[in-house]
């Protein structure tokens, strides 16, 4: 159940707690997820609203004694410092990525490294670095059960906004093939229910990437050299238009992907056109 304020078990290991945040953006709200009972890993603590770091804390039961977070956005990390102020727990992440939309108060104990495994008696958790959706994201694996807790890596039902310059399309097509590595048994997003087929939610959004570049690509050819104004209603005609705002960060970070593969280029003036187009 996805209901605010409320401990959810999903597993004897992990609790989910839903904070308080809904929205298009958000889903339900962002996941929070409890790991052990005995010392606490809380992973993703969400945003800085009262009742939520309440619920937290009552959750643990004074067991709390790490902050673990996935990635620096605003609904993901910000109650790090009322949980870290208020249980004396080791904060674990990555520091924030340089760009507009940063929780820059996050300041980790340890800052990570992919392949970082926190063990404890209870579990085992791995850290791996999955860069794309900002360039300090990191998914993490419980070992013990093959949960794969995706941040905003992978959602449940919709697909991840790619913000440059912090968001990378060429490293999140790339993360997400580096996750089929690892023996998967069920993803855990940082919004939504949990995805219980995770390689073939994963070959999924990487074959839907793929087409939405080559729509990209289709677009460039059947208009020549274009701003990105004209492009997103070619690129993105199966959506409404009133997204088409959102949905042109993204086609940048699929443009930014061909222009590092050498297939389109930037003019001065913001149009784009293939390489190879002499028009």
């Amino acid at each position: 159940m996805l209901e605010h304020g409320i401990p959810f078990d999903l597993s004897p290991r992990v609790r989910r707690l839903v904070a308080p945040n809904p929205g298009m953006m958000t889903g339900p709200g962002t996941n929070t997820y409890l790991l052990g009972r005995e010392q606490v890993a809380v992973l993703d603590p969400g945003p800085a609203i009262d009742e939520h770091i309440e619920a937290i804390l009552k959750a643990g039961d004074g067991n709390i004694r790490w902050i673990v977070c996935t990635h620096t956005h605003p609904d993901h990390s910000p109650a790090w410092q009322a949980l870290a102020a208020a249980t004396g727990a080791e904060v674990l992440g990555a520091l924030p990525a340089d760009d507009r939309f940063q929780d820059d108060t996050f300041a980790p104990t340890l800052e990570l490294q992919h392949e970082y495994l926190l063990q404890t008696p209870e579990f085992s958790l791995r850290a791996l670095h999955t860069p794309g959706h900002v360039s300090n994201h990191f998914c993490f694996l419980l070992e013990e059960e093959g949960m794969l807790f995706a941040g905003d890596h992978i959602m449940k039902g919709s697909t991840v906004v790619i913000v440059p310059p912090g968001g990378d399309m060429k490293a999140y097509i790339e993360s997400l093939e580096l996750l089929l590595d690892y023996p998967l048994q069920c993803i855990a997003p940082g919004h939504g229910a949990v995805i219980d087929d995770p390689r073939a939610e994963v070959a999924h959004l990487v074959e839907h990437r793929l087409k939405r570049e080559r729509k990209v690509v289709a677009g460039l050819e059947q208009l020549g050299r274009a701003d990105t104004d004209a492009l997103v209603k070619v690129v993105y005609d199966d959506v409404d238009s009133s997204r088409h705002e959102w949905a042109k960060l993204s086609m940048a970070a699929h443009l930014i992907k061909l222009q590092q593969e050498q297939r389109a280029r930037q003019h001065q003036d913001e149009s784009w056109e293939l390489q190879d187009s002499t028009a």
